[in-house]
Protein backbone atom coordinates (compact mmCIF):
# COMPACT_ATOMS: atom_id res chain seq x y z
CA UNK A 1 0.00 0.00 0.00
CA UNK A 2 1.07 3.68 -0.97
CA UNK A 3 2.83 5.63 1.85
CA UNK A 4 0.37 7.77 3.62
CA UNK A 5 0.31 11.47 3.38
CA UNK A 6 -0.84 14.18 5.32
CA UNK A 7 -1.27 17.40 3.00
CA UNK A 8 -3.46 20.51 4.61
CA UNK A 9 -7.22 19.75 4.23
CA UNK A 10 -8.86 22.32 2.22
CA UNK A 11 -10.33 25.03 3.87
CA UNK A 12 -13.71 24.31 5.76
CA UNK A 13 -13.58 20.72 5.02
CA UNK A 14 -15.24 18.26 7.57
CA UNK A 15 -12.39 16.23 8.63
CA UNK A 16 -14.34 12.86 9.78
CA UNK A 17 -13.71 11.40 13.06
CA UNK A 18 -11.31 8.97 14.19
CA UNK A 19 -12.56 5.46 14.49
CA UNK A 20 -13.27 5.34 18.48
CA UNK A 21 -11.99 1.52 18.55
CA UNK A 22 -10.71 -1.15 16.81
CA UNK A 23 -12.70 -2.55 14.09
CA UNK A 24 -11.85 -6.53 14.35
CA UNK A 25 -10.94 -6.47 10.70
CA UNK A 26 -7.45 -5.37 8.21
CA UNK A 27 -9.76 -2.02 8.10
CA UNK A 28 -9.58 1.21 9.95
CA UNK A 29 -12.64 2.42 9.18
CA UNK A 30 -16.25 0.61 8.54
CA UNK A 31 -19.00 2.37 6.71
CA UNK A 32 -22.73 1.39 6.67
CA UNK A 33 -24.77 2.93 3.95
CA UNK A 34 -28.56 2.68 4.11
CA UNK A 35 -30.60 3.79 1.60
CA UNK A 36 -34.70 4.94 1.61
CA UNK A 37 -37.30 3.43 0.72
CA UNK A 38 -40.34 3.04 3.64
CA UNK A 39 -41.53 -0.28 4.26
CA UNK A 40 -38.68 -1.76 2.70
CA UNK A 41 -36.27 -0.58 5.55
CA UNK A 42 -37.10 -3.75 7.36
CA UNK A 43 -34.17 -5.54 4.61
CA UNK A 44 -31.78 -3.14 6.08
CA UNK A 45 -32.57 -4.02 10.17
CA UNK A 46 -31.79 -7.88 9.09
CA UNK A 47 -28.24 -7.12 7.29
CA UNK A 48 -27.52 -5.00 10.53
CA UNK A 49 -28.71 -8.26 12.90
CA UNK A 50 -25.90 -10.04 10.49
CA UNK A 51 -23.48 -7.44 10.76
CA UNK A 52 -23.26 -7.85 14.40
CA UNK A 53 -23.28 -11.17 15.08
CA UNK A 54 -20.55 -11.02 13.13
CA UNK A 55 -18.38 -8.48 15.16
CA UNK A 56 -18.91 -5.56 12.89
CA UNK A 57 -19.79 -2.66 14.09
CA UNK A 58 -19.52 0.60 11.69
CA UNK A 59 -17.40 3.51 12.69
CA UNK A 60 -19.97 5.60 9.94
CA UNK A 61 -23.25 5.24 9.33
CA UNK A 62 -25.17 7.23 7.44
CA UNK A 63 -28.53 7.17 5.80
CA UNK A 64 -31.46 8.85 3.80
CA UNK A 65 -35.51 8.62 4.30
CA UNK A 66 -36.41 5.08 6.34
CA UNK A 67 -32.33 4.31 6.18
CA UNK A 68 -32.24 7.61 8.17
CA UNK A 69 -34.25 6.40 10.79
CA UNK A 70 -32.91 3.18 11.01
CA UNK A 71 -29.28 4.81 10.52
CA UNK A 72 -30.46 7.30 14.00
CA UNK A 73 -31.69 4.25 16.17
CA UNK A 74 -28.37 2.01 15.34
CA UNK A 75 -25.64 4.76 16.24
CA UNK A 76 -28.22 5.97 18.50
CA UNK A 77 -28.21 3.24 21.33
CA UNK A 78 -24.81 1.18 22.78
CA UNK A 79 -23.94 -1.88 20.70
CA UNK A 80 -26.23 -4.63 22.66
CA UNK A 81 -29.19 -2.66 22.68
CA UNK A 82 -29.42 -2.19 18.74
CA UNK A 83 -31.04 -5.25 17.23
CA UNK A 84 -33.72 -4.77 19.98
CA UNK A 85 -34.37 -1.58 19.44
CA UNK A 86 -34.87 -1.98 15.36
CA UNK A 87 -37.39 -4.84 16.36
CA UNK A 88 -39.16 -2.55 18.43
CA UNK A 89 -39.28 0.21 15.45
CA UNK A 90 -40.39 -1.89 13.03
CA UNK A 91 -42.75 -4.11 15.24
CA UNK A 92 -44.60 -0.92 15.96
CA UNK A 93 -44.79 -0.03 12.34
CA UNK A 94 -46.14 -3.09 11.47
CA UNK A 95 -48.66 -3.83 14.56
CA UNK A 96 -51.79 -2.71 13.11
CA UNK A 97 -51.39 -5.15 10.47
CA UNK A 98 -51.36 -8.15 12.86
CA UNK A 99 -55.12 -9.67 11.21
CA UNK A 100 -53.01 -11.10 8.25
CA UNK A 101 -52.16 -13.86 10.53
CA UNK A 102 -54.69 -15.74 9.47
CA UNK A 103 -53.85 -15.73 5.76
CA UNK A 104 -50.22 -17.15 6.48
CA UNK A 105 -51.08 -20.30 5.10
CA UNK A 106 -52.11 -19.05 1.98
CA UNK A 107 -48.94 -16.51 1.40
CA UNK A 108 -47.39 -19.27 -0.66
CA UNK A 109 -49.54 -18.36 -3.10
CA UNK A 110 -48.49 -15.25 -4.92
CA UNK A 111 -51.92 -14.03 -6.17
CA UNK A 112 -53.32 -14.10 -2.72
CA UNK A 113 -50.34 -12.64 -1.13
CA UNK A 114 -51.03 -9.45 -3.81
CA UNK A 115 -54.40 -9.26 -2.43
CA UNK A 116 -53.30 -8.78 1.10
CA UNK A 117 -50.44 -6.72 0.68
CA UNK A 118 -52.44 -4.62 -1.20
CA UNK A 119 -55.28 -4.36 1.35
CA UNK A 120 -52.56 -3.42 4.04
CA UNK A 121 -50.83 -0.69 2.17
CA UNK A 122 -54.62 1.03 1.41
CA UNK A 123 -55.19 0.72 5.04
CA UNK A 124 -51.39 2.73 5.43
CA UNK A 125 -52.51 5.25 3.25
CA UNK A 126 -56.14 5.37 4.91
CA UNK A 127 -55.26 5.21 8.33
CA UNK A 128 -51.73 6.35 8.54
CA UNK A 129 -49.28 3.91 10.34
CA UNK A 130 -48.89 3.52 13.98
CA UNK A 131 -45.79 5.29 15.81
CA UNK A 132 -45.13 7.12 12.00
CA UNK A 133 -47.33 9.31 10.28
CA UNK A 134 -51.73 10.19 10.63
CA UNK A 135 -54.16 11.67 7.90
CA UNK A 136 -55.08 14.53 7.81
CA UNK A 137 -58.25 16.07 8.38
CA UNK A 138 -59.70 17.87 7.12
CA UNK A 139 -57.54 16.99 3.63
CA UNK A 140 -54.42 19.21 2.98
CA UNK A 141 -57.50 21.43 0.15
CA UNK A 142 -59.32 22.09 3.29
CA UNK A 143 -56.69 23.66 5.19
CA UNK A 144 -55.07 27.51 5.10
CA UNK A 145 -52.59 27.91 2.69
CA UNK A 146 -49.08 28.03 4.16
CA UNK A 147 -49.68 25.73 6.76
CA UNK A 148 -47.65 22.35 6.78
CA UNK A 149 -51.51 20.66 6.55
CA UNK A 150 -52.48 22.63 3.49
CA UNK A 151 -49.10 20.63 1.66
CA UNK A 152 -49.04 17.13 3.02
CA UNK A 153 -51.33 14.24 3.20
CA UNK A 154 -49.89 12.91 6.63
CA UNK A 155 -48.95 14.98 9.74
CA UNK A 156 -45.74 13.26 11.21
CA UNK A 157 -45.82 14.46 14.49
CA UNK A 158 -46.00 10.64 15.74
CA UNK A 159 -42.71 9.73 14.30
CA UNK A 160 -40.64 12.65 16.47
CA UNK A 161 -42.29 11.05 19.56
CA UNK A 162 -41.22 7.47 18.33
CA UNK A 163 -37.36 8.68 17.57
CA UNK A 164 -37.14 10.26 20.67
CA UNK A 165 -38.28 7.38 22.49
CA UNK A 166 -36.08 4.96 21.02
CA UNK A 167 -32.81 7.55 19.67
CA UNK A 168 -30.00 8.71 22.20
CA UNK A 169 -29.51 11.44 20.80
CA UNK A 170 -26.56 12.34 23.06
CA UNK A 171 -25.11 9.45 22.00
CA UNK A 172 -25.13 10.73 18.56
CA UNK A 173 -24.02 13.77 19.40
CA UNK A 174 -20.94 12.24 21.33
CA UNK A 175 -19.77 11.24 18.52
CA UNK A 176 -19.29 7.31 19.31
CA UNK A 177 -19.35 7.02 15.62
CA UNK A 178 -20.07 9.54 12.79
CA UNK A 179 -23.63 10.13 11.97
CA UNK A 180 -24.86 11.25 8.70
CA UNK A 181 -28.27 12.03 6.85
CA UNK A 182 -29.38 13.59 3.65
CA UNK A 183 -32.33 15.65 2.38
CA UNK A 184 -33.05 18.24 0.73
CA UNK A 185 -33.47 22.52 0.72
CA UNK A 186 -36.92 23.09 -0.29
CA UNK A 187 -35.95 26.36 -1.04
CA UNK A 188 -32.59 26.23 -3.26
CA UNK A 189 -32.89 22.62 -4.16
CA UNK A 190 -29.44 21.74 -2.50
CA UNK A 191 -28.72 18.50 -1.21
CA UNK A 192 -27.59 18.82 2.58
CA UNK A 193 -26.45 16.43 4.98
CA UNK A 194 -26.57 16.76 8.67
CA UNK A 195 -23.31 15.33 10.38
CA UNK A 196 -22.81 14.92 13.67
CA UNK A 197 -19.30 15.96 12.56
CA UNK A 198 -20.16 19.07 11.92
CA UNK A 199 -23.56 19.61 13.77
CA UNK A 200 -25.86 19.19 16.40
CA UNK A 201 -28.28 15.73 15.79
CA UNK A 202 -32.09 15.98 17.15
CA UNK A 203 -34.98 14.19 15.92
CA UNK A 204 -35.92 16.98 13.16
CA UNK A 205 -32.43 16.30 11.21
CA UNK A 206 -34.09 12.51 10.95
CA UNK A 207 -37.62 13.65 10.15
CA UNK A 208 -36.49 16.01 7.47
CA UNK A 209 -34.12 13.09 5.88
CA UNK A 210 -37.96 11.25 5.65
CA UNK A 211 -39.99 14.30 4.46
CA UNK A 212 -40.98 13.09 1.11
CA UNK A 213 -43.87 14.94 0.03
CA UNK A 214 -46.73 15.73 -0.68
CA UNK A 215 -47.25 12.89 1.55
CA UNK A 216 -44.88 14.38 4.84
CA UNK A 217 -44.50 18.07 5.30
CA UNK A 218 -41.41 19.84 5.06
CA UNK A 219 -39.28 19.78 8.38
CA UNK A 220 -38.28 22.92 9.48
CA UNK A 221 -34.33 23.43 10.43
CA UNK A 222 -32.39 26.17 11.90
CA UNK A 223 -34.80 28.65 9.67
CA UNK A 224 -34.42 26.30 6.29
CA UNK A 225 -37.11 23.59 5.06
CA UNK A 226 -36.38 20.22 4.01
CA UNK A 227 -37.97 17.61 2.46
CA UNK A 228 -36.58 13.67 1.57
CA UNK A 229 -33.11 13.49 0.48
CA UNK A 230 -33.77 10.89 -2.02
CA UNK A 231 -35.84 13.12 -4.18
CA UNK A 232 -32.14 14.27 -5.15
CA UNK A 233 -29.94 11.09 -4.22
CA UNK A 234 -31.05 7.80 -2.85
CA UNK A 235 -28.12 7.02 -0.99
CA UNK A 236 -25.27 8.24 0.48
CA UNK A 237 -22.45 6.63 -1.06
CA UNK A 238 -20.82 10.19 -2.63
CA UNK A 239 -21.03 11.45 0.43
CA UNK A 240 -18.94 8.60 1.72
CA UNK A 241 -16.40 8.32 -0.98
CA UNK A 242 -15.82 12.20 -1.08
CA UNK A 243 -14.67 12.89 2.71
CA UNK A 244 -10.84 12.17 2.34
CA UNK A 245 -9.75 9.94 5.45
CA UNK A 246 -6.93 8.35 4.98
CA UNK A 247 -8.78 5.58 6.52
CA UNK A 248 -8.66 1.94 4.67
CA UNK A 249 -12.55 1.86 4.32
CA UNK A 250 -14.89 -1.22 4.45
CA UNK A 251 -18.77 -0.01 3.17
CA UNK A 252 -21.61 -2.14 2.93
CA UNK A 253 -23.96 -0.23 0.69
CA UNK A 254 -27.46 -1.61 1.33
CA UNK A 255 -30.11 -0.68 -1.00
CA UNK A 256 -33.75 -0.82 -1.44
CA UNK A 257 -34.55 -0.38 -4.90
CA UNK A 258 -32.55 -2.16 -7.50
CA UNK A 259 -31.40 -0.25 -10.85
CA UNK A 260 -31.69 -3.30 -13.03
CA UNK A 261 -35.15 -4.92 -13.74
CA UNK A 262 -37.00 -6.98 -16.14
CA UNK A 263 -38.79 -5.13 -18.97
CA UNK A 264 -42.35 -4.31 -17.80
CA UNK A 265 -45.66 -6.24 -18.89
CA UNK A 266 -47.99 -3.94 -18.09
CA UNK A 267 -49.01 -0.99 -16.32
CA UNK A 268 -48.50 -1.90 -12.45
CA UNK A 269 -45.06 -3.21 -13.55
CA UNK A 270 -44.36 0.00 -15.55
CA UNK A 271 -45.23 1.97 -11.82
CA UNK A 272 -42.62 -0.54 -10.27
CA UNK A 273 -40.11 -0.15 -12.63
CA UNK A 274 -40.60 3.49 -12.25
CA UNK A 275 -40.01 3.43 -8.89
CA UNK A 276 -36.99 1.38 -8.62
CA UNK A 277 -35.30 3.70 -11.72
CA UNK A 278 -35.76 6.55 -9.65
CA UNK A 279 -34.47 5.56 -6.42
CA UNK A 280 -32.28 2.99 -7.03
CA UNK A 281 -29.53 6.05 -7.10
CA UNK A 282 -27.28 3.82 -9.52
CA UNK A 283 -25.29 2.48 -6.79
CA UNK A 284 -22.97 0.91 -9.53
CA UNK A 285 -22.24 4.25 -11.66
CA UNK A 286 -20.58 5.77 -8.64
CA UNK A 287 -18.64 2.85 -7.62
CA UNK A 288 -17.78 2.66 -11.20
CA UNK A 289 -16.62 6.24 -10.94
CA UNK A 290 -14.98 6.06 -7.48
CA UNK A 291 -12.91 2.92 -8.77
CA UNK A 292 -11.64 5.78 -12.02
CA UNK A 293 -10.82 7.94 -9.35
CA UNK A 294 -8.61 6.03 -7.12
CA UNK A 295 -6.86 4.75 -9.87
CA UNK A 296 -5.53 8.30 -11.07
CA UNK A 297 -4.96 8.85 -7.54
CA UNK A 298 -2.78 5.79 -7.40
CA UNK A 299 -0.93 6.70 -10.24
CA UNK A 300 -0.27 10.34 -8.84
CA UNK A 301 0.87 8.46 -5.37
CA UNK A 302 3.89 6.39 -7.21
CA UNK A 303 4.37 9.51 -9.33
CA UNK A 304 5.16 11.69 -6.18
CA UNK A 305 7.56 9.12 -4.70
CA UNK A 306 9.56 9.91 -7.56
CA UNK A 307 9.41 13.12 -7.88
CA UNK A 308 12.39 15.30 -6.45
CA UNK A 309 11.57 17.35 -3.36
CA UNK A 310 11.48 20.86 -5.38
CA UNK A 311 9.38 19.38 -7.80
CA UNK A 312 6.81 17.98 -5.10
CA UNK A 313 7.06 20.97 -2.96
CA UNK A 314 5.36 23.35 -5.96
CA UNK A 315 1.59 24.21 -4.93
CA UNK A 316 0.54 22.12 -8.46
CA UNK A 317 1.90 19.12 -6.47
CA UNK A 318 0.44 19.68 -2.92
CA UNK A 319 -2.78 20.56 -4.66
CA UNK A 320 -2.39 16.95 -6.63
CA UNK A 321 -1.62 15.61 -2.95
CA UNK A 322 -4.45 16.96 -1.25
CA UNK A 323 -6.82 15.11 -4.07
CA UNK A 324 -5.15 11.72 -3.83
CA UNK A 325 -6.52 9.32 -1.38
CA UNK A 326 -3.83 6.55 -0.25
CA UNK A 327 -6.37 4.48 1.82
CA UNK A 328 -7.93 1.07 -0.31
CA UNK A 329 -11.49 0.29 -0.01
CA UNK A 330 -13.96 -3.01 -0.05
CA UNK A 331 -17.12 -1.90 -1.33
CA UNK A 332 -19.71 -4.26 -0.41
CA UNK A 333 -23.61 -4.21 -1.94
CA UNK A 334 -26.59 -5.86 -1.17
CA UNK A 335 -29.93 -4.60 -2.88
CA UNK A 336 -32.67 -6.28 -2.05
CA UNK A 337 -34.64 -7.41 -4.68
CA UNK A 338 -38.77 -7.70 -4.33
CA UNK A 339 -40.92 -10.64 -4.97
CA UNK A 340 -43.30 -10.12 -8.21
CA UNK A 341 -46.42 -9.69 -5.80
CA UNK A 342 -45.09 -7.25 -3.86
CA UNK A 343 -46.49 -4.51 -6.58
CA UNK A 344 -45.86 -0.64 -6.24
CA UNK A 345 -47.05 -0.45 -3.02
CA UNK A 346 -43.96 -1.91 -1.61
CA UNK A 347 -42.49 0.96 0.06
CA UNK A 348 -46.00 1.49 2.35
CA UNK A 349 -47.25 -1.76 2.67
CA UNK A 350 -46.27 -2.19 6.84
CA UNK A 351 -48.11 -5.68 7.31
CA UNK A 352 -46.42 -7.47 9.71
CA UNK A 353 -45.63 -10.73 7.38
CA UNK A 354 -44.14 -8.89 5.22
CA UNK A 355 -41.58 -6.67 7.49
CA UNK A 356 -40.83 -9.87 9.13
CA UNK A 357 -39.63 -11.38 5.71
CA UNK A 358 -37.55 -8.39 4.68
CA UNK A 359 -35.92 -8.61 7.73
CA UNK A 360 -35.25 -12.01 7.37
CA UNK A 361 -34.36 -11.22 3.86
CA UNK A 362 -31.77 -8.57 5.05
CA UNK A 363 -30.01 -11.35 7.34
CA UNK A 364 -30.02 -13.86 5.09
CA UNK A 365 -28.11 -11.92 1.85
CA UNK A 366 -25.54 -10.68 4.88
CA UNK A 367 -24.82 -13.96 5.92
CA UNK A 368 -24.16 -14.94 2.58
CA UNK A 369 -22.07 -11.86 1.75
CA UNK A 370 -20.44 -12.44 4.66
CA UNK A 371 -19.57 -16.14 3.83
CA UNK A 372 -17.43 -15.08 1.57
CA UNK A 373 -13.63 -14.13 3.18
CA UNK A 374 -12.23 -11.87 0.68
CA UNK A 375 -15.54 -9.50 2.15
CA UNK A 376 -13.01 -8.31 5.08
CA UNK A 377 -9.85 -8.82 3.15
CA UNK A 378 -7.98 -5.74 2.26
CA UNK A 379 -7.80 -5.38 -1.96
CA UNK A 380 -5.07 -8.01 -2.96
CA UNK A 381 -2.70 -6.68 -4.50
CA UNK A 382 -1.56 -2.81 -5.73
CA UNK A 383 -5.77 -2.91 -5.81
CA UNK A 384 -6.78 0.06 -3.96
CA UNK A 385 -11.07 -0.91 -4.42
CA UNK A 386 -12.82 -3.78 -4.50
CA UNK A 387 -15.94 -4.13 -5.35
CA UNK A 388 -19.10 -7.20 -4.74
CA UNK A 389 -21.94 -8.42 -4.62
CA UNK A 390 -22.60 -11.91 -4.09
CA UNK A 391 -26.91 -11.55 -3.88
CA UNK A 392 -27.86 -9.75 -7.18
CA UNK A 393 -27.95 -12.55 -9.94
CA UNK A 394 -24.92 -12.88 -12.06
CA UNK A 395 -27.07 -12.14 -15.34
CA UNK A 396 -27.92 -8.78 -13.95
CA UNK A 397 -24.19 -7.55 -12.68
CA UNK A 398 -22.83 -8.60 -16.05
Amino acid sequence: MAKRLDPTRPKGAVAPPEPSKKTDTPFQSIALLLQGGGALGAYQAGVYEALIEHGIEPTWIAGISIGAINSAIIAGNPPQDRVAKLKAFWEGVSAHTDWAGAWTPLFEHNAIRDVINQVSAGQAMVNGVAGFFTPRFPPPPLQPNGTPAATSWYDTAALKGTLERLVDFDRINARTMRFSVGAVNVATGNFAYFDNAKDTIDARHIMASGALPPAFPAVEVDGQCYWDGGMVSNTPLEWVLSARSDLDTLIFQVDLWSARGDLPRDLAEVAVRMKEIQFSSRTRAATDEFRRMQKLREVFQELLAQMPPELAATSQARLLAEASDPAVYNIVQLIYRSPTYEGQSKDYEFSRQTMEDHWKTGYADAKKTLGHPEVLSLPPGQSTVRVYDFVTPKKETA
